[in-house]
C-alpha cells in the first residue's frame, strides 16, 4: 500500500457546525441553526434559557444536513448538538468537537445578539507600530531627562535598568513618511502602542490622556498621520492603559495630595496603593469611581473625533479586578458604549472567553488560542523560549495538540468575537517569531496560518523583514531603513502576497472553518462562505501526501491561489507532501462535475 493510499483518510465526514454565515441564521428572536453530518444523526439541539435547558428538534435539510430552531430572547445562547447512531452512539458536538461523554456547558457553542465590531475591521490586515523604534523624521526636540539616547542603528539593551529610557526617537512623522511602505505591504490599520507623554519610551506609564507626546511630534503629527492614513483608506487604532497610569499622571499626582481624584486610585488603609504586578511606577484604577469611568469616557471619545478608529486596551484582563473587587465587565461594557461605532480590542494572555460573551470587548489579541499553539508546532528543534510567564520552554506539540488548543479556545466565543480577534505570530512583548522558528521557511507557514484562519491578522512592524529578537525588550529593534541589505526581501515578496490574499477573499475574513487533515506534521482546512470555499494545507516538514475524496471536498477542481498545484487523480485531490510550506487552493464544481 503507498503513502498516498495511507493517507487517505479524511475529518470532512466528521459532524460540523461553527457560527458562520452556514451554519446560523438568525432573526430578532430566534436562529437557525444547521449541522453537516454523514452517519451520524443529531437527536436535538440542547439550549440554555433562563438556566434551563431545553432541546430543540432537529429535522433533514437535504442530504447531510440538518437544521433546529432556537430561541434567542436572552442576549446569550449557549447551545450544542446531541448527537446519536453510528459507531458513536450517543454524543455531543461543542465548540471542541464531538464527545462520547456528558459535558458542562462552558464549551459550546454561542449565540449573542451582538454583531460584533465595524465590518471594515473583518477585512484588514492590522501592523503594529512601537513609534519609538519604526521610524524617525530627525524630529528637532531636546531629550527629556530620563531619556538615555542611541543612535538608531543600536541594538536595545533588552534587559537592565535603562532598557525602559532608551531612547531611539521614531516619531508620527517618520510613519506618515512610511505609509507608502506600509500600504505596499497589504496593510491597511496601523496599531500605535501608546502616543501618550510618559516616563518612558515604552509608554504605558502616561502622565497625561490630554495630549500627544511632543517627542512624537504632539497632536499636530497625529493629526497629520491620522489624515493621510484615512486618505488611502487606512484606519488608525490607538493604546489605552485603563488599568493604570504611570506614577507621574497629572490625575495621580492630585489623589497624593489629597484631591477628589484620590478615589481614582486603589489605595490601601495605610495610605499606599496597589500598582500594576507590584511596579511601583504603575498605580493602578479603581473602576468603581464613577468619576473615573466619566473622565476616561471622555478620553475614549476626545481622541476617536481627533483621528483615531478604534482602540486597543493594555491588560484587558486585569482591568477592574483586585482581588475582592471585580467590575471588569462593566468597565468592558463602559468601554464599548463609549466607542460607539469604532473598534474596541483587548489585550488578554490567557483564557479570555469569559470576557468575550457579547456586549463588550469586540475581540482580544489571541494569544493562547493561536500564537502559543503556532509555536510549539513551528519551533525550532531545541529553542529555549518561555512564554509569557511559563517556567518552562514552549514545548513541541503535533499537529493534533496546536489544532486542539485552537479549537479549545475559540469554544464557548460567539462567532463575531472569534472574527474580530488578533490573530498575531508576535508583539512589542514577546520573542519575534523568526527567532522561534529559526527559519524563512517555518515562519512563512505561520504566516500562512495566521492570514486564513478565523481572526484579523496581525503583523509586528519588522516581521516581514526578517526582524529577530529573543524576549520583548529585544525584539523592539529599529526599523533597518538605511540598511536594505539587511532585509530578507524574499520573506518581503511573500508577505506581499499573503497580505493581498487575506484581503481578497470574503472566505478568509468570515468564512467558518473544517479540518480535512490533522497529522503530526500537516493540517488542512476549509474557509467556506456560500459564496467561496478555500483549501489551505500548512505543512512544517516533510509529509506523506494527503489524498482527499473529492466528493468530501464537494469540488472536481483545485485552482492553485497560493505555493504549489494539487493533483486530481482517480476521483481524489492529491495534496502535496513537502515541507515546510504553505498553499491555498479555490474549490470548484466545474459543470462537467
Amino acid at each position: 500500500m503507498s503513502a498516498i493510499e495511507t493517507d487517505r483518510a479524511t475529518l470532512l465526514g466528521e459532524p460540523h457546525h461553527d457560527g458562520s454565515e452556514l451554519y446560523v441564521e438568525a432573526t430578532d428572536d430566534a436562529a437557525t441553526v444547521r449541522l453537516r453530518t454523514s452517519g451520524i444523526e443529531p437527536a436535538g439541539v440542547r439550549y440554555v434559557v433562563d438556566g434551563e435547558p431545553r432541546v430543540a428538534e432537529a429535522v433533514a435539510d437535504g442530504e447531510g444536513w440538518w437544521r433546529a430552531t432556537v430561541p434567542t430572547a436572552a442576549p446569550r445562547t449557549n447551545y450544542r448538538w446531541l448527537l446519536t447512531g453510528g459507531d458513536l452512539g450517543y454524543g455531543w458536538l461543542n465548540g471542541t468537537g464531538v464527545v462520547d461523554h456528558d459535558i458542562p456547558d462552558d464549551d459550546d457553542f454561542v449565540l449573542t445578539r451582538d454583531p460584533g465590531g465595524p465590518d471594515w475591521h473583518l477585512d484588514s490586515v492590522v501592523y503594529q507600530i512601537f513609534p519609538d523604534r519604526f521610524a524617525s523624521s530627525g524630529l528637532d526636540v531636546a531629550a527629556p531627562e530620563w531619556a538615555i539616547p542611541r543612535a538608531w542603528d543600536d541594538p536595545p539593551t533588552g534587559r537592565g535598568p535603562e532598557t525602559p529610557f532608551e531612547w531611539f526617537g521614531g516619531d508620527l512623522r517618520g510613519i506618515e513618511e512610511r505609509l507608502d511602505y506600509i500600504e505596499s505591504l497589504g496593510a491597511n490599520v496601523v496599531y500605535l502602542t501608546p502616543i501618550f507623554p510618559a516616563g518612558s519610551t515604552h509608554r504605558y506609564d502616561s502622565t497625561t490622556f490630554e495630549s500627544v507626546d511632543p517627542l512624537l511630534g504632539g497632536d499636530e503629527a497625529f493629526g497629520s498621520l491620522a489624515r493621510a492614513a484615512h486618505a488611502r483608506g487606512m484606519r488608525v487604532v490607538g493604546d489605552l492603559t485603563l488599568n493604570h497610569t504611570g506614577d507621574g499622571h497629572e490625575w495621580f499626582a492630585a489623589a497624593r495630595d489629597g484631591g477628589a481624584e484620590r478615589d481614582f486610585y486603589l489605595f490601601g488603609d495605610d495610605g499606599d496603593y496597589v500598582s500594576w504586578l507590584g511596579v511601583s511606577s504603575l498605580p493602578k484604577l479603581d473602576w468603581r469611581s464613577a468619576e473615573l469611568r466619566k473622565r476616561m469616557d471622555g478620553v475614549i471619545r476626545h481622541w476617536l473625533d481627533a483621528g483615531l478608529d478604534g482602540w486597543r486596551i493594555d491588560v484587558a484582563n486585569m482591568t477592574g479586578r483586585d482581588r475582592e473587587t471585580d467590575v471588569n465587565h462593566e468597565v468592558a461594557r463602559a468601554a464599548r458604549a463609549a466607542v460607539g461605532d469604532a473598534l474596541l480590542v483587548a489585550e488578554h494572555n490567557h483564557d479570555s472567553r469569559a470576557d468575550l460573551q457579547g456586549g463588550s470587548w469586540h475581540g482580544t489579541m489571541n494569544y493562547p488560542g493561536f500564537t502559543l499553539p503556532v509555536w510549539c508546532w513551528l519551533r525550532a528543534e531545541g529553542t529555549e523560549h518561555p512564554f509569557l510567564g511559563l517556567p518552562v520552554p514552549i514545548p513541541r506539540f503535533a499537529g493534533r495538540q496546536s489544532v486542539a488548543t485552537m479549537r479549545a479556545f475559540r469554544a464557548g466565543v460567539p462567532w463575531p468575537q472569534i472574527l474580530h480577534s488578533w490573530l498575531l505570530l508576535d508583539s512589542h512583548d514577546t520573542a519575534r517569531f523568526r527567532t522561534v522558528t529559526g527559519s524563512r521557511d517555518r515562519q512563512l507557514v505561520g504566516v500562512g496560518l495566521q492570514m486564513t484562519m478565523p481572526g484579523v491578522p496581525m503583523i509586528f512592524a519588522g516581521d516581514e523583514l526578517g526582524l529577530e529578537g529573543d524576549w520583548g525588550e529585544d525584539a523592539r529593534r529599529t526599523m533597518p531603513w538605511d540598511r536594505p541589505d539587511s532585509w530578507d526581501k524574499e520573506l518581503l515578496g511573500e508577505y506581499r502576497r499573503l497580505t493581498s490574499l487575506r484581503r481578497s477573499h470574503g472566505a478568509l475574513a468570515r468564512g467558518g472553518i473544517r479540518y480535512a487533515h490533522v497529522g503530526e506534521d500537516a493540517i488542512a482546512y476549509l474557509r467556506e462562505t456560500r459564496e467561496e470555499r478555500l483549501l489551505c494545507l500548512a505543512a512544517r516538514a516533510d509529509h506523506a501526501p494527503i489524498r482527499l475524496p473529492l466528493d468530501s471536498l464537494e469540488a472536481n477542481e483545485l485552482e492553485t491561489l497560493y505555493g504549489v498545484d494539487a493533483t486530481v487523480l482517480d476521483g481524489d485531490a492529491i495534496l502535496p507532501a513537502d515541507g515546510p510550506a504553505f498553499s491555498v487552493w479555490k474549490l470548484e464544481r466545474s459543470p462537467r462535475g
